[in-house]
């Protein structure tokens, strides 16, 4: 009994000399409320983040699937419309070295709200235009819109039409023109497009480095993958949206839809392009709202709290850079910039000047600059009118074009994005294998380019008394079938006549009669529509254009395989390009090489591009409109041929150049490389990126794959 009791007294006080350490339990408590407020947080970020990219891709691919209406709704030729697509690409360089420079100084989640805000004002500001001019106006011979005395399409004389109908064509006439202020109102279009690029300026540099500042190290590349997987998913529904508003008329809304005498498969049908920009302007609005409450700073990681940079960033930080880093982490005020610590004029002499000499004295990064601009003129440019290719060349709809593009270009570009990053890693290729994947891509995208170029085309409209492609085919629409009519080469009012040949007007096919009204009208007694066997037959005509050759669909077919294949091929080489981009310059200018990169793609190949391609495509125009009040509007038919060969032609010596300067990059790879190191350092010397070394910090590397940017890669396929 007492041994008992003395073991359990002994028990109780070497329990109680036992010291309880409280504060470890209550550090790792804090440690991991810290943990849960942070990944939280930087989830939230995340998936507000994502929810913008998804809109501003989702605005941007929307605009392109309405290049076609805003020419015709304005009517504006094409090289115009260009100047509009590029306007976003100016808004962007206004303000992006300020965005990017005092960004990260300042609430980087209310600046992208913000942002959000000046980018959805830009996408409303875009739609306004069609609430303040006008009902759209088509041309259309004027008897089939509900008139009650009867004219005959062929005028023998305009005093065949009674004079209060005459009069009062010609009062709508004035009045068009006193109102064709309204044709100008394009402007609000662009400056629209502007605010669009300055809004969208701060969501990437600010979105992506605010993830890397406050996720953890080996998550931030998984989080920033996920973005640009949503902003690639953005564009799909983009395009999906253009075409259910291309099926919609313009003036929903605002007219008697019975009175519409067109349908969507018209020549000179608008869509409601407008409605998809308030749709677009209203997810901006909300895109944007989560960042007014989130906080300036996420707690930190404890892996990232030790050291002001991650493990990869502290090899490419020179000293100079950690103390300029830690004083940023201590929150130095923009105002002592202004007391004089920080001279503008000595860092561009100190830093700046020489850092720019280094980057262009790097062979490879020249040379590779050059290829990229080269290329993405070419990309930009087709992507920008491809619709207009496909709707003039294959007679397809707006609708049917946006829903194609939509649904199986994208797919096919988020495909091979994928399949570029999971080649570079799986088979672990170096800086000239990358070079030559990229050269393989580029080479395999103008083969099959080339194909659709050389392939005999059926897919033309057949026209009266157009025996040849010409510019002067005016002359060619009149004839004796004709001759006795008043008719007026200006007009646009396509008819179908019966033995399969398109008109301009009721009236140049010499029509005398018709019977019904609106999109229901047939001509009769149309002394030029006949068979070859009998041409002084007299024959019926309906409204609308023929349909295209037989061949057409086949075409069509054609051209969408080819499409999806180049779209895919194109897409595989842009990570590898990326990732020699970056293994080949020194550590230290790896984020100021980007910055010039990036800048240079916008200004020498996004704005230029669509200008330069829309300026060669109206030069295959037939037949332009004429504006009510006079002056030179859109194009009503193009060349069927010329806009092959310009088209296609002019993005086949554009890629064709970009292969001269990759394989020059190639070729300098090669001559400085030796068979135990296939990569190179930036400034000459062996075995910085070397196979060995490579192979041991590939996965620390794999981060590079996903976190680079393709400039507007979600939206220029």
């Amino acid at each position: 009994m007492e041994i008992s009791l003395k073991e359990n007294t002994q028990f109780f006080s070497n329990n109680t000399i036992l010291p309880v350490d409280r504060s470890s339990f209550k550090s790792e408590s804090s440690a991991s409320k810290e943990k849960q407020s942070c990944c939280g947080g930087i989830k939230i970020f995340l998936g507000a983040l994502s929810f913008v990219y998804f809109a501003k891709a989702l605005s941007g691919s929307y605009l392109k699937s309405t290049i076609t209406q805003i020419e015709r709704r304005f009517d504006i030729p094409s090289s115009l419309v260009g100047v509009i697509d590029g306007s976003f690409e100016i808004g962007n360089l206004l303000i992006i070295i300020l965005v990017s420079y005092f960004g990260a100084k300042l609430h980087r989640p209310r600046i992208i709200g913000t942002g959000c805000l000046i980018m959805s004002a830009g996408t409303f500001l875009i739609a306004m235009p069609q609430f303040f001019m006008g009902r759209y106006r088509y041309g259309r011979f004027h008897s089939t819109i509900n008139s009650t005395v009867s004219i005959s399409p062929c005028l023998q004389d305009k005093n065949q039409t009674p004079i209060s109908v005459w009069e009062k064509s010609q009062a709508k006439i004035n009045a068009g023109c006193e109102k064709e202020a309204g044709s100008s109102m394009w402007i609000y279009v662009l400056l629209g497009n502007l605010l669009r690029g300055i809004g969208e300026t701060p969501i990437q540099p600010l979105g992506i480095t605010y993830i890397d500042d406050h996720a953890i190290e080996e998550n931030a590349a998984l989080y920033i993958g996920c973005v640009q997987t949503v902003a690639i998913v953005g564009p799909i529904f983009g395009f999906l949206l253009g075409s259910l508003c291309a099926k919609l008329y313009v003036d929903i809304g605002f007219v008697d839809l019975d009175s519409v005498t067109i349908t969507h498969k018209d020549v000179q049908w608008v869509g409601a392009w407008w409605l998809g920009y308030l749709i677009a302007g209203v997810i901006s609005v909300l895109a944007g709202i989560p960042f007014w409450f989130l906080p300036r700073h996420l707690p930190k990681p404890e892996s990232r709290k030790d050291s002001s940079t991650s493990s990869e960033q502290s090899k490419f930080i020179t000293e100079d850079n950690k103390d300029q880093h830690k004083s940023y982490q201590q929150q130095v005020k923009m105002t002592e910039m202004a007391k004089g610590k920080l001279s503008f004029l000595s860092f561009c002499l100190a830093d700046f000047l020489p850092s720019l000499k280094n980057l262009f004295g790097n062979p490879v990064y020249i040379l590779y600059l050059c290829a990229s601009i080269i290329q993405f003129n070419s990309l930009i440019g087709m992507v920008t009118y491809k619709p207009k290719y496909i709707e003039q060349q294959y007679g397809q709809t707006s609708s049917k074009t946006n829903f194609v593009i939509g649904l199986i270009n994208i797919p096919a570009v988020a495909f091979g994005i994928l399949s570029g990053g999971l080649i570079m890693k799986k088979f672990r290729i170096n800086v000239l294998g990358a070079a030559k994947l990229s050269l393989g891509s580029i080479t395999r995208d103008l083969i099959m380019i080339y194909s659709t170029y050389a392939r005999k085309h059926h897919c033309n409209f057949s026209f009266f008394h157009r025996t040849k492609w010409t510019t002067d085919y005016e002359q060619t629409l009149f004839s004796e079938c004709n001759s006795g009519c008043a008719c007026s080469k200006n007009d646009w009012d396509p008819i179908c006549g019966e033995n399969g040949v398109t008109y301009i007007s009721a009236c140049l096919a010499g029509c005398q009669a018709f019977n019904g009204s609106g999109k229901n009208t047939v001509f009769f007694n149309c002394s030029c529509v006949g068979t070859l066997e009998s041409p002084s037959q007299s024959s019926s005509a309906v409204v609308g254009p023929c349909q295209k050759g037989n061949e057409c669909p086949k075409m069509f077919l054609y051209f969408l395989v080819v499409s999806v294949i180049t779209s895919y091929t194109l897409s595989v080489g842009g990570t590898p390009g990326y990732i020699l981009l970056l293994r080949c310059i020194k550590p230290h200018l790896k984020s100021f090489a980007l910055g010039i990169y990036t800048l240079a793609i916008r200004v020498l190949a996004g704005i230029p591009a669509p200008v330069y391609f829309g300026v060669a495509i109206d030069t295959t125009c037939l037949k332009w409109g004429i504006k009510r009040c006079g002056g030179r509007g859109a194009c009503r038919l193009y060349d069927s041929r010329a806009l092959r060969y310009v088209f296609l032609g002019l993005t086949l010596v554009l890629g064709m150049m970009s292969i001269f300067f990759s394989v020059a990059v190639l070729w300098v790879l090669r001559k400085r490389s030796s068979p135990q190191d296939d990569t190179l350092s930036a400034n000459g010397e062996r075995g910085t990126c070397g196979t060995k070394s490579r192979k041991d910090s590939f996965v620390n590397n794999d981060h590079l794959i996903q976190t680079t940017y393709w400039p507007e890669k979600e939206t220029r396929l």
